[in-house]
């Protein structure tokens, strides 16, 4: 990433927990133009079909086939969630969701945002100004998707 997340999650989720192999996934959301590959050779992309939950893509490591990132319907590929873990620098979560299908050995500390599921109209805003603004200038600059 070529600079820092726009916000952070840990996401409990069963999609984000089969996805990940772990108890939850800590997605950093970013612009997908401060993504820089470090090695000539691209990831492999897949999707991922959740039940009734629109479809969403991802990019694994060609070498190792660790999930490197993935998209959210909501931001289509403008903004990417890498995945935490993979990431020399470690990331602290802004917010956790779906605490609901939360394992009981997680503990998400009292002073962190924690949502049941996704949060919801009447809970935001959870981020601040800056990050509205960097979320709403990589959604308004997104290409048409094919």
């Amino acid at each position: 990433m070529t600079s820092a997340p726009i916000f952070v999650n840990g996401c409990h989720c069963r999609v984000c927990q089969r996805e990940t192999g772990s108890a939850f996934a800590i997605n950093a959301m970013i612009e997908a133009d401060r993504i820089e590959m470090l090695t000539e050779t691209m990831p492999e992309r897949y999707t991922v079909r959740a039940g009734t939950q629109p479809p969403t893509r991802g990019a694994r490591c060609p070498r190792c086939a660790v999930a490197l990132w993935g998209t959210h319907p909501d931001f289509g590929e403008a903004i990417l969630f890498v995945r935490g873990g993979t990431l020399d620098e470690r990331v602290i979560p802004d917010a956790h969701f779906f605490t609901v299908t939360r394992h009981p050995l997680v503990t998400v500390p009292d002073d962190v945002q924690s949502f049941a599921g996704l949060p919801t109209a009447e809970d935001w805003p959870i981020w601040n100004v800056e990050v509205q603004a960097r979320i709403d200038a990589a959604m308004a600059a997104r290409l048409p998707e094919a």
